[in-house]
């Protein structure tokens, strides 16, 4: 791009993109766009000695992808992940029992195997995903200087930002097809947590429209985590059967009367040529206490920019969330007693660090922006025009969608803030190269 603004008599202005979720410990990076061949993912810093297998990341994947939900776009990817780098076993043969890829450049094809399973090295992970279900031409009313622009969409912006050189197909790198990245560095994430914590992550639609959950997700875990302590956390098992029935609903919702409702608002609103917002819950239950960081580095700032910075979010609450408002200090603050805290109302943060109780956020979503009722709009040269959606495939509820990013997201913050604060109190040991045992004997010595 740097060369061909300077042909273009331009003058290149500002830094290129630099998008990393998380870090400075954990971290994940991603590069592709919505019609590209594929999504390209490395994840930083995860520590050696985990057990991963392409399994853990793609039932996550699954659960992300296009056409994963009758609710949602009828574009359909199978998006099945390829493993590139970072894991190794001595047993070579489940190591490169990975999918095939292949390529073929100059004449020469080129046949490798991707990774199956091993443990991580603390080396960064790579990881393919390849794009399949484009349809680039129903992106051309969007193209060039006389593009069309989408109400809602970031179409203009991104067109005059890029001085024209954008990708305009289904949204290009602003489309949530780029969550792909946070699904798979998340799916590393909270693995982690759970094998060191017990930690998992569960999320769930709370409102459609006007229409609200009368059964919470948070209203459910805390009850669960008051039944325990931290020195007994709540059982892994428990919280399975709790994301089954997440999953075997129609919608990630754990009341079915609820769900029933909310899909017939969905698809009335698609019906009608339109769509409709939601909010969703996301919780992290078995959360390790001690993590975060008061002010800057705030973990309750960190997850506010991660959740708040997803593709249509527009709001998020943490704990009551915006219900302490109607309240007096003596109805908010949580009781103490030696156990640990009676409620829940903080959210699992209070100064920015964790309390080891649950964390719950709150995410609220806008009306997807893709829509076939017309609508007021421009050009990209900002000629004015009356605007209807000629092509295309899209989510009616992007919300519905939503809570496995989510759910990525929050992990990813999460295991950063625990290895800084690991990191805060290494362990002498941990720095230590030879043991200090006698030497054996016939070994050189003292005299």
């Amino acid at each position: 791009m740097l060369a061909r603004s300077i042909k273009r008599g331009t003058t290149p202005t500002g830094a290129p993109d630099m998008e990393i979720l998380g870090g400075p410990l954990f971290a994940v990076a991603g590069a592709g766009e919505s019609h590209g061949p594929g999504y390209t993912t490395i994840v930083f810093g995860c520590p050696p000695g985990l057990w991963l297998t392409r399994a853990d990341i793609q039932r996550h994947l699954d659960r992300r992808r296009p056409g994963s939900s009758v609710h949602g776009t009828p574009r359909s990817e199978a998006d099945k992940v390829a493993l590139l780098s970072g894991l190794y076993t001595d047993d070579h043969d489940a190591l490169l029992a990975g999918p095939e890829i292949r390529t073929m450049a100059g004449g020469v094809e080129s046949v490798t195997r991707a990774y199956e399973a091993g443990y991580t090295t603390g080396e960064p992970i790579a990881a393919l995903v390849l794009s399949a279900a484009t349809r680039s031409g129903d992106y051309g009313q969007f193209a060039g200087p006389r593009g069309e622009v989408r109400p809602g969409h970031a179409d203009l912006v991104k067109h005059h930002q890029a001085r024209g050189f954008n990708d305009p197909r289904g949204g290009g790198r602003a489309s949530y097809r780029a969550t792909v990245s946070d699904v798979i560095g998340g799916s590393i994430a909270r693995l982690y947590l759970e094998r060191q914590f017990g930690t998992v992550f569960l999320s769930a639609l709370a409102q459609v429209g006007t229409l609200k959950a009368p059964v919470t997700l948070a209203e459910t875990v805390e009850r669960l985590a008051l039944q325990h302590t931290q020195t007994q956390p709540v059982p892994v098992d428990a919280l399975r059967q709790l994301e089954a029935q997440l999953a075997a609903a129609e919608l990630p919702t754990l009341d079915a009367g609820f769900a029933r409702e909310a899909a017939a608002l969905i698809e009335a609103a698609r019906a009608a040529g339109d769509s409709i917002g939601a909010a969703v819950e996301v919780v992290a239950v078995n959360v390790p206490a001690l993590a975060g960081a008061p002010l800057y580095e705030s973990l309750k700032l960190r997850l506010m920019g991660a959740l708040g910075g997803l593709h249509a979010a527009q709001g998020v609450e943490i704990g009551a969330g915006f219900a302490v408002v109607t309240r007096r200090g003596s109805e908010n603050n949580d009781p103490l007693r030696a156990a640990g805290y009676q409620s829940n109302h903080h959210g699992g943060l209070l100064g920015g660090i964790t309390t080891g109780m649950p964390l719950v956020c709150r995410v609220a979503f806008k009306p997807a922006a893709s829509i076939q009722t017309p609508q007021l709009s421009v050009r990209q040269d900002l000629t004015e025009i009356d605007f209807a959606l000629k092509k295309g495939r899209h989510d009616p509820c992007v919300g519905a969608r939503a809570g496995v990013t989510l759910e990525s997201r929050l992990a990813i913050e999460l295991l950063n803030a625990v290895l800084v604060a690991q990191s805060r109190q290494p362990p002498a040991d941990g720095f230590q190269l030879f043991d200090k045992r006698p030497s054996r004997p016939g070994s050189a010595g003292p005299g």
